[in-house]
């Protein structure tokens, strides 16, 4: 079935990525994994490559590019070849369309160069230690003290905290009336050099090993003015605004993690031999292999449609959550299927799949978790 989400300056953007992902990429991938960390370096050549400004306009040295289709194209790119590209989908996807609907010209001018060479790299930091889904009982503060304010409290599970320049940060500016718990937040562009911030740990997770993810602190730290980010107790308003295409893009990017399953392990079937004869000739391992291929046909068009609407404008919070759901729910079960088809040698991080295995997990959790995207979907229907 041919798909029409993709047009030739995609499909040639592809090739570009595919070749950079070939050239820079898998030859230190095994170094990275190891480290936990790409090197600073990378996200320069990234910039290099034109990935950070394809959506940034023109007059800030961006390609003006208004879609996510570019970024569509990575995410198959990257799990085609069982790579990652560190912290800097939260740079471009998370970060991004903040600072394009919420900052001045100032703010722009001053941010956006360095945002797309890739010497400013951003982060953003919302989840607390005792905060998770409930972000309206975040408990950092930051109060006005003259021409700053001072920042108090302690961010965790911050996606590229260790590289970031500068973080996002969601702290309270005002306490929360009896009537909208969720009044009284703020976003501030923190730089990390100021004095009393701090990178704490980074954190030893399961997957996405190469995406560094770390605890920040702030002990009256001094955030200029000029560094809010929109209006003053307004920010939770805006968090809500970005998340249809966080979840699409986590939808997107856990439908071709799927897809990538069934390729590597196609591939791995056809080679591994049993009995005396390769593995791919066994009724069950066909079976197998082809509920999984239909599978992805289904996410694939699930992930494709919320991409057209999302590039359109028309993408709903309730599309966005179930996107994700179904994509997320059926890259488990398929990679999950896939890795036992590898036998032992699935459960070794030398093999993509067991990486791909590890990554996935994370899908079902961040930007909603699975039992948050029912809650959206249930509210709709009226239940």
């Amino acid at each position: 079935m041919r798909r029409t989400v993709f047009d030739e300056d995609h499909e040639s953007f592809r090739q570009t990525i595919r070749s950079f992902i070939e050239a820079e990429v898998v030859p230190h991938y095994q170094e990275w994994f190891e480290q936990g960390i790409v090197p600073r370096d990378f996200y320069l050549k990234l910039g290099e490559l034109g990935t950070f400004g394809i959506e940034v306009p023109e007059e800030y040295g961006g390609a003006g590019i208004e879609s996510f289709k570019f970024a569509a194209v990575q995410y198959e790119e990257m799990s085609r070849a069982g790579v990652s590209f560190g912290g800097s989908s939260t740079h471009v996807a998370l970060c991004l369309p903040y600072i394009l609907k919420l900052a001045t010209e100032e703010q722009k001018k001053r941010w956006l160069p360095g945002f797309v060479s890739g010497e400013t790299m951003f982060a953003i930091a919302m989840t607390e230690p005792g905060t998770g889904s409930d972000l309206a009982g975040m408990t950092t503060t930051a109060k006005r003290d003259g021409d700053a304010y001072v920042l108090n409290g302690a961010k965790t599970f911050i996606t590229g905290g260790v590289h970031a320049d500068r973080v996002i940060v969601c702290a309270r500016t005002s306490p929360p009336l009896e009537s909208n718990r969720r009044f009284g937040i703020s976003l501030f562009v923190v730089d990390t050099t100021s004095e009393g911030y701090a990178v704490g740990r980074k954190l030893d997770k399961i997957g996405l090993r190469t995406s560094d993810t770390a605890e920040l602190s702030f002990s009256d730290v001094r955030v200029p003015a000029e560094d809010l980010l929109g209006e003053e107790n307004e920010g939770f308003g805006y968090l809500g605004q970005n998340l249809p295409q966080e979840r699409l893009g986590i939808a997107f990017g856990a439908y071709a993690q799927a897809a990538a399953a069934v390729r590597f392990t196609q591939q791995y079937v056809e080679e591994r031999k049993v009995f005396g004869q390769p593995v791919a000739h066994f009724q069950n391992t066909k079976f197998e292999l082809a509920a999984c291929q239909a599978e992805v046909d289904a996410a694939q068009a699930v992930a494709d449609r919320a991409l057209e609407a999302h590039d359109r404008g028309e993408l709903t919070a309730v599309e966005a959550a179930s996107a994700k759901l179904f994509c997320t729910e059926v890259a488990s079960r398929v990679i999950d299927r896939c890795l036992q088809l590898h036998g032992g040698y699935g459960y070794m991080n030398e093999y993509p799949i067991a990486r791909l295995y590890a990554d996935n997990r994370v899908n079902r959790i961040y930007g909603g978790t699975s039992e948050v995207m029912k809650l959206i979907i249930a509210k709709s229907m009226g239940l």
